[in-house]
């Protein structure tokens, strides 16, 4: 009975042996495992190296472009730019103003003539009129005995100054026209008396109104002011 099963088995055995041989001997010998047609896949490890002169053509260095060459423009062809020309100015105040509500009536009214204009104002001496007088006396009491001998010619309309920068000077009047001061001196003066006469004046603020205009404007002020008291002249630029 055993030996009749190991028969068997040998029989079964040689069989599986030859069909391993009559089936996979294609394989044995170099059966691609690719389709017909396919090139066969090669690791990168496997692959041969490439020569060096391969290498470097099959990665050339970039090669810079020459710049662009531009071509000389002829003299002929260029144009200047066209120049812009300036304006030109003239200047001038208009004043002396009064008041500074004087002055800003005369800004509104010439704004819209002017390329610029500017307000200032200044200080002068204004003269508040003519004085005549009698000199200071050494003392109080001399002053007042030159007024009594005042009176005694018949000379009224004077004042003793008793204060301030000039005391025991006696006045005989402020004039605004100095013509009526020289004959009040010279009546003085003929009775005997040691008359003189002065200009007092006082400093007083003036205002005053810079335009400039262009030279190609009809630049007419006084028809846009009516004001008379009031004049004109050149001044320089700002």
């Amino acid at each position: 009975m055993f030996l009749r099963l190991l028969f068997v088995l040998l029989i079964a055995f040689n069989i599986a042996v030859g069909a391993w041989l009559l089936l996979g001997q294609d394989d044995t010998h170099g059966r691609s495992a690719t389709d017909p047609g396919v090139p066969t896949l090669h690791l990168l490890s496997e692959r041969p190296a490439a020569p060096a002169s391969t290498t470097a053509a099959a990665n050339p260095e970039p090669v810079s472009s020459p710049a662009p060459v531009t071509a000389p423009v002829p003299a002929s062809t260029v144009k200047a730019a066209p120049t812009t020309r300036s304006n030109s100015y003239t200047c001038i105040s208009i004043g002396p103003f009064a008041t500074p509500i004087d002055l800003r009536n005369a800004r509104g009214a010439l704004s819209a003539q002017a390329a610029r204009m500017r307000s200032r104002q200044e200080q002068t001496t204004q003269t508040r009129g003519w004085w005549v007088y009698l000199p200071a006396s050494a003392s109080r009491e001399q002053a007042l005995e030159q007024a009594r001998k005042l009176t005694a010619a018949s000379i009224n309309d004077y004042f003793v100054v008793g204060s301030g920068g000039q005391p025991n000077t006696i006045s005989l009047g402020l004039f605004k026209d100095p013509a009526n001061a020289r004959k009040r001196r010279d009546e003085v003066a003929a009775a005997g008396f040691p008359a003189q006469m002065t200009e007092r004046t006082e400093t007083v603020p003036e205002y005053w109104l810079d335009l400039a205009v262009t030279d190609s404007a009809r630049f007419d002020w006084r028809s846009r002011l009516h004001n008379s008291s009031v004049g004109s002249h050149s001044t320089g630029c700002f």
